[in-house]
C-alpha cells in the first residue's frame, strides 16, 4: 500500500476509534445519570416513607384526662395535652399567642378538648404556684383557666422567686375570681394537691421531656422546634382529626 494511503487509513481508523471512545464516554454518561436519578428517587421515597411511618408508629402516650384542668369540650376528637411551668417566659408566649388561636378554631368549635400539667423546673416557686393552680382548679374548673392566663400576665423575672403564696392569692382577687381565698392561700402553704403536682412532673420525667412548653396530641408528642409557628401545629392538629376518624 503507498504511504500515502496507508496514512489516509491509519487516519480514519484513529478517527473512528476516537469517535467510539466519545460514544462510549456519552453511553457511560447517560448511564450513570439514570442510576443517580433512580437513586435519587429511591432514596426521596425512602425518606418520605419513613417520616409517613415515623408519623404513624409514634408512641401514644396515655393520661389521666379525666383528672386535669380541661379547656373546651372533654369528648372532642382531638385532646391537647400541655406540659407548662408558670416561669417559663415561652409558656408565656405560647399562652398569649398561639392558645387564643387554638381556643378560636379548635377549641371553641369543639374540636380540641385543652389540658394542663404542671413540669414545675425553673424553680422553687414554679412548684409554688403549680400548688395554687391545682387549688384553684379544684374549686373551679373553668376559673383554672381564667387564673392560668392571670398568672402568666403577672410573671415575673425567672430568676427571681416571685410566686409566693401572697403574691399568687393576691393573683387571684385581682380578677375577682369567684372561689376561697382563704381556702387558695391554706392550700398552697398546708401542700394539699402535693401529690398530683407530684404527679405531673413524674410524668414529665417518665416521658423525659427536655423543657416547656410540650404539647402531646392525641397522645402523641408535637416535635416541631417552633411553637410558634401556627400553621404546623394546625397541620398535626388536623392529621390527628383525621385518624381519629378512620
Amino acid at each position: 500500500m503507498p504511504p500515502k494511503k496507508k496514512s489516509e487509513v491509519m487516519a480514519q481508523r484513529k478517527a473512528e476509534a476516537i469517535k467510539l471512545k466519545q460514544q462510549q464516554k456519552k453511553r457511560r454518561l447517560i448511564w450513570f445519570g439514570t442510576v443517580g436519578v433512580v437513586l435519587i428517587l429511591v432514596i426521596v421515597a425512602l425518606a418520605i416513607q419513613s417520616t409517613t411511618t415515623s408519623k404513624s408508629t409514634a408512641k401514644v402516650e396515655t393520661f389521666d384526662y379525666a383528672n386535669l384542668p380541661v379547656l373546651g369540650n372533654p369528648d372532642a376528637p382531638v385532646k391537647i395535652v400541655e406540659f407548662g411551668d408558670f416561669k417559663c417566659p415561652s409558656c408565656k408566649t405560647f399562652n398569649e399567642t398561639i392558645k387564643p388561636q387554638l381556643q378560636s378554631d379548635y377549641i371553641d368549635q369543639g374540636k380540641v378538648a385543652f389540658y394542663f400539667m404542671n413540669l414545675s423546673f425553673i424553680g422553687p416557686d414554679s412548684y409554688t404556684a403549680a400548688l395554687a393552680a391545682q387549688s384553684v382548679y379544684h374549686q373551679d374548673n373553668d376559673l383554672f383557666w381564667t387564673y392560668l392566663d392571670a398568672i402568666f400576665k403577672n410573671q415575673g423575672d425567672e430568676q427571681e422567686e416571685w410566686a409566693t403564696a401572697d403574691f399568687l392569692v393576691n393573683v387571684a382577687k385581682q380578677e375577682n375570681l369567684s372561689i376561697d381565698y382563704d381556702l387558695l392561700k391554706k392550700d398552697i402553704e398546708e401542700m394539699t394537691y402535693k401529690s398530683e403536682v407530684d404527679a405531673h412532673n413524674a410524668k414529665a420525667d417518665e416521658l423525659k421531656l427536655g423543657g416547656t412548653p410540650t404539647l402531646f396530641i392525641n397522645g402523641k408528642e408535637y416535635t416541631s422546634e417552633n411553637y410558634g409557628d401556627y400553621d404546623a401545629m394546625k397541620q398535626a392538629i388536623d392529621l390527628a382529626a383525621q385518624e381519629q376518624s378512620k
